[in-house]
């Protein structure tokens, strides 16, 4: 299953030409018969985490907890025939083993998680996480709903 939400296009235009598209077997993109794309998955786990490397008034220092949520965005050219880069369950089972690691743990007692800040947690995902026949792009750590660490090697 590609995933329970669906997207509805602001042109029923665009929904045909896309159909027609995948159903050629090739994209038509600009004369080229690559669809370079990048598709992402968001993932959800509970955890507490404290930083330690901040001052003893700062209010990270205190044991708190945090709703994180992940977005793990890969790219790749669309299959021809399939239509997708991957099947997002690829994704789904790249993610499950860090999951179980990180759900409901301190952070701060996971190797390499010490100082487990959001941009080192999505270094540290990023590290860990493999997921066959796509290209890994980038790591998001949403820590609240409005402050997010993105994690991209290449980026400058």
């Amino acid at each position: 299953m590609r995933g329970s939400c669906t997207h509805k296009p602001t042109s029923s235009r665009l929904t045909a030409r896309a159909v027609a598209t995948i159903s050629t077997g090739a994209a038509l993109i600009s004369g080229r018969t690559t669809m370079p794309t990048e598709i992402s998955r968001q993932f959800r786990f509970e955890a507490a985490h404290r930083l330690p490397n901040v001052p003893p008034d700062h209010k990270c220092a205190r044991l708190h907890g945090h709703s994180f949520q992940i977005t793990i965005v890969v790219g790749g050219d669309v299959h021809p025939e399939q239509g997708w880069i991957i099947d997002f369950a690829k994704i789904d089972e790249a993610w499950a083993p860090l999951h179980e690691v990180l759900d409901h743990r301190y952070l701060n007692d996971i190797e390499g998680l010490e100082n487990p800040t959001s941009e080192i947690l999505a270094r540290w995902i990023w590290e860990r996480i493999s997921i066959p026949d796509a290209t890994l792009r980038s790591v998001v750590v949403h820590e609240t709903c409005n402050a997010a660490a993105h994690y991209r090697p290449d980026a400058p």
